[in-house]
């Protein structure tokens, strides 16, 4: 599911700038499209996690969605109906992030979920990889409209292979956020979930890495598109394989220092203090080879995110039975700092030149790190909210 659950991604920009020749305002309009409806379903997807038995249909049903609108968009690369299918795509991915973190939570437990999440992220950022590999053939040999018809290809696939998972080993007690299904009670109000300090702190510490974060790929791939028009497709995805490959040890690294002890803290903090060091080498930029190098410290910030992000969501929620609505709202401030930076950043760029726009999203990466680094407590071995009886 790895190439599914963000549908193309950065290579939506190399397309709309390289082969429909839009502007930049236009190309992070629909970038933030789909960030915009990803927002708005965060929520809703938690909840609809949260309470439903049916984790595999909705994985499934949300990627064959995403293959979907990948095709409206390769078949009619048009302002609205780009606009519209980015939307699709935004509501589809809302629902499979926390479905996957809810398997995997009710299929091991808290116990083994450090290690879990690690195998999760290493998984999803080899598939990634692969995808990209593809990717990159097919937009420079075949033609850029080969990449959506990968994702769609991929959607099928994913959408076979998650009904093997057998429904009778989830605890979906477990599953939510409560103990096990032996001590089953009522989930927190969401009211309740909300007037926790540290939660807060959290999302908006989340919000504020994917600010200075999000927006940095798909610029760079404009910057290649501008000045190397015949190697950006291959060069971009140079960029992902390089990051991806990188996120593959990280995310291992990162798992396994949470399970002999490291705190979360220390290690999100690892991730915040890339972004600005990367931001600065961008804004200098030019050549595809520097670009791609640039790209690897994506790879330590977004292998750390993946993995630690979900399990600071499960140690704030950890008895409340609202770890995927926990989910939802992590991605929810991870869809308002994405659409923030993309289109933001994309008028910054067209006003002042893509240096200032790299420029812009360091300074947003600072702040970031400073919030964190001030604000947040150290979450790991959090006692639980006790248990709410049953209705």
């Amino acid at each position: 599911m790895a190439d599914v659950r963000d549908g193309v991604g950065p290579y939506l920009s190399v397309y709309l700038k390289g082969s429909q020749h839009w502007g930049p305002g236009a190309i992070g309009l629909a970038m933030g499209a789909s960030s915009i409806a990803a927002a708005l379903c965060q929520i809703p997807a938690g909840l609809l996690v949260d309470a439903t038995k049916a984790k595999r249909l909705l994985i499934a049903a949300s990627g064959l969605t995403v293959g979907l609108g990948c095709l409206l968009i390769a078949l009619f690369p048009r302002f609205a109906a780009v606009i519209a299918a980015q939307a699709v795509l935004g509501a589809a991915s809302a629902v499979i992030p926390p479905a996957i973190a809810a398997l995997s939570l009710g299929l091991v437990g808290r116990r083994l979920l450090d290690r879990r999440i690690s195998r999760n992220e290493g998984f999803n950022h080899g598939g990634n990889l692969l995808a990209a590999v593809l990717a990159g053939t097919m937009g420079q040999y075949v033609g850029y409209h080969w990449i959506f018809y990968l994702v769609c290809a991929f959607a099928v696939a994913s959408a076979a292979i998650v009904t093997l998972i057998p429904p009778n080993e989830i605890d979906h007690e477990q599953a939510r956020g409560g103990e096990d299904s032996s001590h089953a009670g009522e989930p927190i109000p969401f009211r309740d979930l909300l007037k926790r300090r540290d939660l807060l702190v959290f999302l908006a510490s989340v919000g504020l890495f994917h600010f200075g974060n999000a927006a940095m790929l798909p610029m760079a791939g404009q910057v290649l598109a501008q000045t190397h028009p015949r190697q950006d497709t291959i060069a971009l995805s140079a960029c992902i394989i390089a990051a991806q490959f990188t996120m593959v040890g990280v995310a291992w690294g990162a798992g396994r220092a949470s399970a002999h002890g490291i705190g979360r803290k220390p290690i999100f903090l690892l991730a915040l203090a890339v972004l600005p060091v990367r931001g600065l080498m961008f804004s200098v930029a030019t050549r595809p080879i520097a670009v791609v190098a640039i790209q690897l410290l994506d790879g330590v910030a977004a292998g750390i995110f993946g993995v630690i992000a979900v399990l600071i969501a499960a140690d704030l929620t950890r008895g409340t039975g609202r770890f995927n609505l926990a989910q939802g709202l992590t991605a929810l401030s991870v869809g308002v700092g994405a659409t923030l930076s993309n289109a933001t950043a994309g008028y910054v760029v067209q006003w002042f030149g893509y240096s200032a726009g790299f420029l812009y999203l360091t300074a947003i990466a600072v702040c970031a790190m400073v919030f964190f680094g001030v604000l947040m407590p150290e979450t790991k071995e959090r006692a639980p909210i006790p248990v709410r009886p049953a209705a």
